[in-house]
């Protein structure tokens, strides 16, 4: 993880940065897949030690407290079941992830940015329905003209995503890092290949 996690009160050997937890709903599935629900391993031990979550798989790493010691939970439970969203943010990040970070004209995958199908200029409106991946060769291109006075046709028509489709769209972009204790809990409810 590249994140630092430390705050102004803690200060935790370098090391245990690297230690997150995966945090699962109550129903053993990740709250979220893409960014994959994860908390510093403090947050983790927290929530533990106040009866929040329980731990269902450690770290070999241990933490200390002037009483006691603590292996560093690696996969933790929530006590209480979170309602999953009934919609998906509209963010630059999740529109990504709905067009599976690839430009929706060319197919490209690098420098990507995102464009107005029906350009503003000509009264379109920044939405799901309306907004697109695109590179930025594609976006220079096409710039505030419609579709057909610049050439280039779209791969798939846009539209307004399902907390599904997302979690599906997730399970396909992994993060980098995935430890070994988690991956039990990542996909166990995914369609097996006959």
């Amino acid at each position: 993880m590249d994140g630092d996690f430390r705050t102004n009160f803690v200060r935790e050997p370098v090391a245990l940065r690297h230690f997150p937890a995966l945090v699962l709903n109550a129903d053993y599935r990740p709250l979220s897949y893409y960014p994959l629900s994860l908390w510093p391993w403090q947050d983790a031990i927290k929530a533990a030690y106040l009866d929040r979550v329980t731990i269902v798989a450690e770290y070999e790493q241990t933490v200390r407290s002037q009483r006691d010691e603590f292996r560093i939970p690696s996969v933790i439970v929530l006590k209480d079941f979170v309602k999953p969203q009934k919609r998906v943010a509209f963010t630059r990040f999740n529109l990504f992830l709905r067009d599976e970070f690839c430009c929706q004209y060319c197919g490209g995958k690098g420098d990507l940015t995102f464009d107005h199908v029906v350009p503003r200029a000509l009264g379109g409106v920044t939405s799901w329905e309306n907004v697109v991946a695109a590179c930025s060769p594609c976006n220079l291109r096409k710039g505030a003209r419609s579709l057909r006075d610049c050439g280039l046709q779209l791969n798939r028509k846009p539209r307004q995503p399902s907390p599904e489709g997302m979690h599906a769209a997730g399970r396909r972009f992994p993060p980098n890092h995935l430890h070994q204790s988690w991956l039990d809990f990542l996909y166990w409810d995914a369609e097996l290949d006959a």
